[in-house]
């Protein structure tokens, strides 16, 4: 019975040494022997930074793997990034590499890729980009700072001045001195010029003070808007005009563009002037009638002895009146 017990003892600190020896190598070998082993891809930069073997890979700020091992390929630098087997990154996808604050750990970042690219495969090379390092960051500030602090030395210089040529403060200042009677003459001008307008007096101390020049004013502007708004109108209205007389439309369009209504036009002008050379020389009905000074005195004889006949008609009866008026006329 008791050898039974011993046995059993034994027995079970045995297997509590192995659990303790299986936890402590686990520890030891940061939880490789039970972990997904994934698959492989390679990432190369011109530099790692501070990355190294352990550090994570995310994508999306979620973990998905781990920097395998670290090398160098020549002239850059290659982490083998070890991904979680369920995971899949996009062949458009990048990888950067991230630092965690000033002091703060290094790690990859893996961005989501495209919808339409094809899963990434084992062994293959990702695609990455640069970022600047926290140093690089702090030199080129240092650099700007030191920049920064010559402009201002140069600026104060020039304010300044020195030995050999005065600054700006004393140019400035021996100007003044120089106009000192010319800008006291001007400031009492600009005084004389702002009392005439706080009084009224001149143009724009009436547009300042008057409120009926004013208004004025601004139905005169809301004239010139019109009128010009007008103009535009009969512009667009003149330009209409002007595309009907070039497309042939309209009366004045047929006279410039058809050829027969010019034809027509030049005839009837040659006519009407073969007429009136005609009137002119005396020819014809009308010609006589302007121009021959016998008929004029017919037509005055012809009305005098008409009235006369007139006349004569008197208390007569309507037999007699017409002899009278037929006598009296022939």
């Amino acid at each position: 019975m008791q050898n039974a017990q011993q046995t059993a003892r034994v027995g079970l600190f045995f297997l509590l040494g192995m659990a303790l020896i299986w936890v402590t190598f686990e520890t030891l070998s940061g939880g490789k022997i039970l972990r997904d082993k994934g698959y492989q891809i390679v990432a190369g930069f011109d530099t790692l930074k501070e990355l190294k073997e352990g550090d994570d890979v995310r994508m999306a700020g979620v973990k998905i793997g781990e920097v395998a091992a670290t090398r160098l390929a020549g002239r850059r630098a290659e982490a083998v990034l070890r991904i979680d087997s369920h995971q899949v990154i996009k062949e458009d996808a990048a990888a950067v590499i991230i630092t965690n604050g000033l002091i703060g750990t290094a790690y990859v970042s893996i961005d989501l890729g495209s919808d339409r690219a094809g899963p990434l495969k084992p062994g293959a090379e990702i695609r990455t980009r640069n970022t600047p390092d926290i140093n690089e960051v702090m030199a080129q500030i240092g650099d700007l700072g030191k920049k920064l602090e010559d402009a201002l030395q140069g600026i104060s210089g020039a304010f300044a001045g020195d030995a050999k040529s005065p600054g700006l403060v004393q140019r400035i200042d021996q100007l003044v001195a120089d106009n000192r009677e010319n800008l006291s003459r001007t400031t009492a001008n600009l005084q004389l010029i702002t009392d005439k307008v706080n009084r009224g007096e001149g143009t724009l101390g009436r547009l300042i003070n008057d409120p009926k020049l004013h208004d004025e004013l601004v139905a005169g502007v809301a004239d010139l808007r019109s009128g010009a708004a007008q103009a535009k109108s009969f512009l667009a209205s003149a330009q209409s005009l002007v595309d009907e007389v070039k497309s042939g439309r309209g009366t004045l369009g047929t006279l410039v563009f058809d050829q027969k209504a010019g034809d027509d036009l030049k005839a009837s002008l040659a006519s009407l002037r073969s007429v009136s050379d005609k009137i002119s020389r005396g020819e014809g009905t009308l010609g006589k009638l302007l121009g021959d000074d016998t008929l004029l005195r017919d037509m005055r004889s012809l009305l005098r002895k008409a009235d006369r006949a007139l006349d004569g008609m008197g208390d007569s009866g309507p037999l007699t009146a017409v002899g009278v008026v037929a006598n009296g006329l022939f």
